[in-house]
């Protein structure tokens, strides 16, 4: 199945040009269209504050000044999007069957981001979010969780620095459990393109299921010929032998299942997604 539509959800203009270049460079690489959505705050979603004793007058106020900074924040992004585009000679235009080169286009509606993120993601072949900035804490990105949890379908966080190239060298992190397999159906189109690809493979990560070998098997037969690199731990991190090795294949895409342990236990704990999230740099494809 190849990738036509690739949903970009953008809040802000800091990450945002890095994950419109990682957007559209997937997006040249299968001719594919860009929806950039961005979700205005509601300002109505202050109104329940009236019942914390706030007089009618103040919460027009604050209504008043959600609603402005939505709307500053919303020009800022188009205006970014529009530069961005203009500057990489990109279409501009609806997406429509055959195109033979990467479109985008730019839709702002308003109402609460993650449901609307996951529910437009269900109609997207990838979502690409943007790598969260230096020290803000990953797991609280909204979207991200939304499409993992509530689409069905992949997202690829997007590195900081986007690559000349995504998915010329893919790697598969493999460890038997059913959010693994669903990455690898996602990443299957990749791997029948890709010049190389790995299957990423621990003892202190795998889990009941089938083992590399099983996969490596099972990718034969859909023509992928993948080579099984077995990994360590890294300073008592699974996550970062991971990485790791990934860097030693000159991996420019990871594809891997997210929260085989519950994702509540990672984010207190720690775990290889979370892990993965905050310190890769390179494009990550995550699934449920």
């Amino acid at each position: 199945m190849a990738i036509r539509k690739i949903l970009l959800p953008l809040t802000g203009t800091a990450a945002g040009e890095a994950a419109l270049a990682t957007a559209l460079t997937i997006a040249r690489r299968w001719n594919a269209h860009v929806t950039a959505l961005h979700v205005r705050v509601d300002s109505r979603d202050v109104a329940p504050l009236a019942g914390e004793g706030l007089s009618g007058a103040m919460i027009e106020e604050m209504m008043s000044a959600t609603e402005k900074e939505s709307n500053d924040r919303a020009h800022a992004v188009r205006s970014m999007f529009e530069r961005f585009v203009a500057r990489h000679d990109v279409a501009v235009q609806e997406a429509h069957p055959g195109s033979d080169h990467a479109t985008a286009s730019f839709a702002s509606v308003t109402g609460r981001e993650e449901d609307i993120v996951a529910q437009q993601a269900r109609l997207a072949d990838l979502t690409v979010v943007p790598h969260p900035d230096a020290g803000e804490d990953v797991s609280s990105s909204d979207a991200l969780h939304a499409v993992l949890f509530d689409s069905g379908r992949p997202v690829l966080i997007s590195p900081q620095v986007t690559p000349a190239a995504i998915g010329t060298r893919v790697c598969l992190a493999w460890n038997g459990t059913a959010e693994s397999a669903s990455s690898v159906l996602a990443a299957m189109p990749w791997m029948q393109r890709a010049e190389g690809v790995a299957i990423l493979s621990a003892d202190g990560y795998q889990r009941r299921g089938p083992g590399a070998p099983d996969l490596a098997s099972y990718l034969a037969l859909h023509a992928v010929r993948a080579e099984i690199v077995t990994f360590k731990s890294v300073g008592g991190s699974v996550g970062a032998g991971l990485l790791d090795a990934a860097a030693n294949f000159g991996c420019d895409m990871l594809s891997m299942g997210a929260y085989s342990h519950s994702r509540l236990r990672q984010l207190i704990l720690g775990g290889v997604t979370r892990h993965v999230l905050e310190h890769s740099t390179l494009p990550v494809m995550m699934n449920r």
